[in-house]
């Protein structure tokens, strides 16, 4: 598991960005975006899939999560 930061980008978008490999993709979806539970399978614009365990949504981003990739890009 890496440790991951998920942040707004200047447009307003989502990113994921991996600070060991300096890659940052747009968040194309999230399995669960409510307030209660947030997280779970993060689907990039690359293709890549991650997961984070389910949490309550973060207030304020960015925010530092650790993630698992479940599918390379």
């Amino acid at each position: 598991m890496a440790n991951v930061m998920i942040q707004y980008t200047e447009e307003g978008a989502l990113s994921l960005y991996l600070p060991k490999k300096d890659l940052e993709e747009l968040v194309v979806s999230f399995e669960f975006d409510e307030l209660e539970k947030w997280g779970g399978e993060v689907v990039l614009a690359n293709g890549a899939v991650y997961f984070i365990d389910p949490m309550k949504k973060p207030e304020r981003l960015p925010r530092t999560v650790r993630a698992k990739r479940l599918v390379a890009a």
